[in-house]
């Protein structure tokens, strides 16, 4: 399909129809282009070599967004670009592009490509259609009809300051339309995280998803379960962590795309009680969309805690039934949860670790006596386990007095916090608290152990 368009399209453009849009037909300015940006283009620009601004910073400029990074697209090959920048170097097997780093800013800079046809050795795709490799070279032309999304398909030339669009990308921009090139069936079986891609940023633009589109990803979302685990928890970042939680939620939900990555909590959300857990990771995802918001700071393991607190506590009432002490349970009910999860979605060590964390203090919260409320304020998950317990607390999963009082124990002097441990052993509320709702059938729970 992309080769039929690209015949049909390509006499206009051998007689100079191209469209391209000049300096007075758009709102980009250099003055809006990062200093580092503008050293790749200039530079390569005098060394003969094009060079063009591509993806989702053009696209952000024309919306009159701040982009968060710039990508440059050439005709210099990896090595060539290698060779004029002393501060880069070369990544990826898959997509071989370069990085060209100033300070704490890089320069994603990748050479045109062309279609797999043109190689033997440099493109790869599996039986299926998905790409393997794809480090075919071709020109502008071919780079754009390789492309995603047609509002990620638009060029900035420094050298007249226009903007080229082969697409159609700057009408689907003013549309406020997500639009595939080429078929979408096909675009989807080369790379079905391109559905993940589609999903974020129609969170993210507020933008609608064509109609093929949408069709397209309802009947081939399964793919998503042949990608690498590592690459999909990247992509998890992105739909999480872009400051669109909710709508990225949302829309995964919608086109079904979620169950395919996290298929144990989808599985909760079917049997859902009282809007708990959908209302518990919604509320998790509001406040990482908040502290973005406000440049605070966030962490995966947070959220990825939440979503998946219900399998966990799930598997700890199995647990219990089957004889294990409370504490043990927690922990294997961690393994078992953590075990499934990173068969779809892989989690990081770093990150899998602190999850672990949070979910077991959260029994420890209830346990105030003597010194164990001082040993748990000391704890360097605390800060983390203690929003958990106001998140379920929020949301009726756990006591909002025992939050209540962990949130003035941390502000009050030694003294009245030893005062306030102290009117709990008189009150006999040191080892309790209100029991965690639980579904029928179940046995207790890491908030009982």
């Amino acid at each position: 399909m992309i080769s039929l368009i690209k015949r049909l399209f390509s006499r206009s453009f051998a007689h100079g129809n191209t469209p391209i849009y000049s300096r007075d037909e758009h709102k980009i300015s250099r003055g809006d282009i990062s200093e580092s940006a503008l050293k790749v283009l200039y530079r390569l620009k005098n060394a003969g070599y094009e060079g063009h601004l591509v993806g989702g910073g053009v696209r952000d400029l024309l919306l009159g967004r701040e982009p968060k990074d710039f990508d440059v697209s050439t005709d210099a090959t990896p090595e060539e670009v290698r060779s004029l920048f002393r501060n880069s170097r070369i990544i990826g097997r898959r997509f071989k592009i370069v990085h060209v780093r100033f300070g704490r800013d890089i320069i994603e800079v990748a050479t045109f490509r062309g279609h797999h046809s043109q190689s033997a050795d440099g493109g790869r795709t599996s039986d299926e259609g998905m790409i393997l490799r794809d480090n075919v070279y071709g020109t502008l032309e071919e780079d754009a009809w390789r492309r995603d999304f047609t509002i990620n398909a638009l060029y900035y030339n420094v050298k007249d300051f226009s903007v080229v669009d082969y697409t159609g990308g700057m009408a689907d921009l003013k549309a406020g339309r997500l639009r595939l090139i080429g078929d979408p069936e096909d675009r989807f079986r080369e790379d079905p995280v391109r559905m993940l891609r589609a999903v974020r940023f129609a969170a993210k633009l507020g933008f609608r998803i064509d109609p093929a589109v949408e069709k397209a990803i309802y009947q081939w979302g399964h793919l998503l379960q042949e990608i690498p685990p590592a690459r999909l928890f990247e992509e998890v970042l992105k739909l999480f962590l872009g400051g669109h939680a909710v709508a990225s939620f949302e829309g995964m939900r919608h086109y079904r795309l979620f169950e395919h990555l996290f298929p144990a909590v989808e599985e909760c959300l079917a049997h859902e009680e009282q809007g708990f857990p959908l209302t518990f990771i919604t509320r998790a995802m509001e406040n990482t969309d908040y502290r973005l918001a406000n440049d605070r700071p966030v962490t995966p393991a947070f959220l990825l805690a939440a979503l998946l607190w219900e399998p966990l506590r799930m598997e700890i009432d199995d647990a219990i039934e089957d004889g294990l002490p409370p504490y043990q349970a927690i922990h294997a009910a961690a393994d078992a949860v953590l075990r499934e999860q990173t068969t779809r979605v892989s989690i990081p060590k770093r990150f899998s670790a602190v999850m672990r964390e949070i979910w077991v203090l959260q029994s420890r919260f209830e346990r105030r006596f003597g010194k164990r409320a001082f040993v748990l304020l000391s704890h360097d998950r605390f800060r983390a386990a203690y929003d958990f317990l106001v998140l379920r607390a929020e949301n009726g999963e756990a006591d909002p007095q025992l939050a209540e009082w962990w949130t003035r124990f941390q502000d009050v002097s030694e003294d009245k916090q030893r005062a306030m441990i102290d009117a709990l052993e008189g009150e006999g509320k040191g080892n309790g608290g209100k029991k965690r709702r639980r579904r029928k059938g179940r046995g207790k729970g890491p908030a009982e152990s």
